[in-house]
């Protein structure tokens, strides 16, 4: 069966060309019959209960699922279609169901409570015990320990929550599919450089059509809000893509507000049934943060911080945009534009004159260039990997003496059926098993505009900020030496810790060390002119304050949500983001918008009450790259201290304990301040 189906293959790469929606299901049955017929197997031998008897067991069976079903959910993220949804959805309900019985399976949390309990436990390796620790931890979690009905009751939620969840994500991507305006006459467009225009004319070539075609794709909503002239269109775009997935849209066709109100009332529920007082706190068992209130005292505090100068950006742009572009009333739709208008005024600096110092190809080289230098680690491709899209590169990552060590997958550019955004996903994690040392490989994907006719894909330096951000993920995942699943890698670090490689990687595209290597005009090879760069660093903190409460109201909106349920009245997502906006907020959408309504961060993806964790982890992040500044951006000895004590050890121990390893001491928000011009 293996060779008809390729989900069932035990090692290699995955044969993405070969995957059919219809190898899903069967593969999953199979793989997952095995699973408990070893699990049966193991808790039937009266063998003693040892770390290799239980966890080791345990962990290969998990992997071996892990395999099968890595690719198919990348490919349901990449790759969309109707049969792929079908046979996801399917599946998914079977893995949760099975997942969920194994949490409550009281026999195999036994058998995983003697290991810990036995004498030579204490003798064991630190991941190996942190991995015990970790999993004793889950079972709680998972409900072992609860009474029937509750039992079945938290089965039934962890299904339903994983159906609601997959349904949110697939009706945000449908509802952004879903809209375009096809435009034919270029004086319509007014105003967005060629660059835009471009993306604009390929997506209308993808329909057949003349002209150009605006979408709520990424990059079309990025290039029309900041550049378009025209007032009316940027407004039409504003509103098609505030009020995606939600009743404002398409007749509510892809309404995600009962799944919102279903999912906070459900992860309530749940919550409650394992002893915690709301869903909030429940996730903060597997954080850094010690409780809920300490976590709204740290975004408060730093909204108190942060409000006065969000204030004072816009009421600079609010004047600037009444006295210069004859905006008197300054909307949403406007604030890209004016604020695109105002930093050309005070400095002389537009994306568009950054984009051809950013081809994405030389950026790659760069960033490939800077882990080397950081590191000591170097990227090489391949060209002999099955990938599912021509698009997607494969790159072994290798050694000083050229030994592979670990691989990415790399997929970067916006296209239909593929879910916005950017991420790292695992595909195989590094672990021993019965054939040696499987090697991690990460998933690195992103949504950038694809190059058109002889003009390559030319970033934003958003974009390449992004990109180091979602590379530092991978290399968080790929750079790990823990040979344990369970805390291999990205595996069990704290949520709130999990962003702290990513965003430390952020600061090698804003040093100039690293943007001798990053950048290079796309026609001349021309490095980026240092009175060029100097305009980036004056403009670095331009409406930091803006920004700062933006991600202050997603991290609060998000934290309240979960924590102040009440049964009685509902998620009252509108109600509760209203009272945030008016704390936080100095910008407020019209009424209409529905912001919730497409916050896959909180609904599909892992940052439910985690949202927080963004400025959690820039926190340590900021003070962390405080020591590459004092000792040296590329300072190697510093750049190993960093691999040995944070990315080497994965979540086999706390993450404050391998940052005081790395830095000394604990972390203090004062670099941090500094970098958004704030006061410690």
């Amino acid at each position: 069966m293996t060779d008809s189906n390729p989900l069932l293959a035990k090692t290699g790469l995955p044969r993405f060309s070969a995957i059919r929606p219809e190898h899903v299901e069967p593969a999953i049955d199979a793989i997952l019959a095995d699973y408990q017929a070893g699990i049966d197997a193991m808790l039937a031998s009266d063998a003693p209960r040892s770390y290799d008897s239980v966890m080791a067991v345990a962990e290969r069976l998990d992997d071996r699922l892990s395999r099968a079903w890595s690719p198919v959910g990348h490919l349901h993220g990449v790759q969309d279609s109707d049969a792929l949804r079908k046979a996801y959805a399917a599946a998914q309900e079977k893995i949760v169901a099975f997942n969920t019985a194994l949490g409550q399976n009281r026999a195999l949390y036994a058998a995983v409570k003697a290991v810990a309990d036995a004498p030579d436990f204490a003798a064991l390796p630190r991941a190996a015990r942190t991995s015990v620790e970790h999993e004793l931890r889950d079972f709680v979690l998972s409900g072992v320990a609860l009474e029937e009905p509750a039992r079945s009751r938290y089965r039934e939620i962890s299904n339903e929550l994983a159906k609601l969840s997959t349904e949110f994500e697939e009706a945000v991507l449908d509802a952004t599919d879903a809209w375009s305006e096809h435009v034919t006459d270029a004086a319509a467009l007014a105003g967005v450089p060629e660059s835009g225009l471009a993306v604009l004319r390929a997506y209308a070539q993808e329909k057949d059509l003349d002209g150009w075609l605006v979408t709520l794709k990424q990059p079309s909503v990025q290039a029309v809000l900041t550049y378009a002239d025209d007032r009316a269109l940027r407004a039409r775009l504003y509103r098609a893509y505030g009020t995606r997935a939600s009743e404002q849209s398409d007749e509510g066709r892809y309404d995600n507000s009962e799944r919102i109100e279903r999912i906070v009332a459900l992860r309530h529920e749940a919550a409650q049934l394992l002893g915690f007082a709301s869903a909030a706190e429940e996730s903060l068992a597997t954080k850094m943060a010690p409780s809920a209130d300490a976590v709204i005292a740290f975004l408060r505090d730093f909204v108190a911080k942060a409000r006065p100068m969000a204030e004072r950006d816009l009421a600079e742009l609010r004047a600037f945009a009444a006295g210069e572009l004859g905006i008197d009333t300054l909307e949403p739709w406007d604030v890209a534009y004016a604020s695109e208008k105002l930093r050309m005024r005070t400095y002389a600096l537009s994306e568009e004159e950054l984009k051809p110092y950013f081809p994405l190809p030389a950026v790659i080289d760069g960033l490939f260039a800077v882990v080397e230098r950081v590191l000591g680690v170097g990227f090489r491709p391949r060209e002999d990997v099955d990938v599912w899209h021509p698009d997607a590169r494969y790159y072994d990552l290798v050694d000083t003496a050229g030994r592979v060590f670990a691989g990415a997958y790399v997929d970067l550019y916006a296209r239909t059926g593929k879910r916005g955004g950017a991420w790292m996903d695992v595909c195989t994690t590094r672990m021993r098993t019965d054939d040696g040392l499987q090697l991690p490989v990460a998933y690195l994907t992103c949504n950038f505009a694809p190059p058109t006719g002889a003009t390559p894909s030319l970033l934003t330096h958003d974009d390449v900020v992004t990109l180091f951000h979602e590379f530092g993920h991978g290399l968080h995942h790929m750079l790990t030496e823990v040979e344990v699943a369970g805390v291999s890698g990205i595996g069990g670090v704290e949520w709130d810790a999990v962003e702290l490689p990513s965003q430390f990687m952020e600061n090698f595209a804003w040093q100039r060390e690293g943007l001798d290597l990053i950048a290079r005009h796309w026609q001349t090879g021309e490095r980026l002119p240092e009175a060029l760069f100097e305009r980036m660093q004056a403009a670095r903190n331009f409406q930091s304050g803006l920004f700062l409460v933006r991600q202050l109201e997603f991290g609060l909106f998000d934290f309240l949500l979960h924590h102040r349920y009440d049964p009685a009245r509902g998620a009252r997502a509108l109600e509760i983001l209203e009272e945030v906006r008016r704390e936080t907020a100095v910008i407020v959408p019209p009424a209409w918008h529905r912001f919730p309504h497409t916050f896959t961060h909180i609904f599909s993806g892992g940052y439910a009450a985690g949202y927080y964790s963004y400025l959690w982890a820039e926190v340590l992040s900021a003070d962390a790259f405080d020591r590459f500044e004092t000792e040296g951006v590329f300072n190697r000895e510093v750049g190993e201290a960093w691999r040995r004590a944070i990315l080497a050890v994965g979540g086999s121990r706390p993450a404050l304990e391998s940052f005081v390893e790395f830095r000394g001491r604990e972390p203090t928000p004062d670099a941090l301040l500094r970098s958004y011009g704030l006061a410690a």
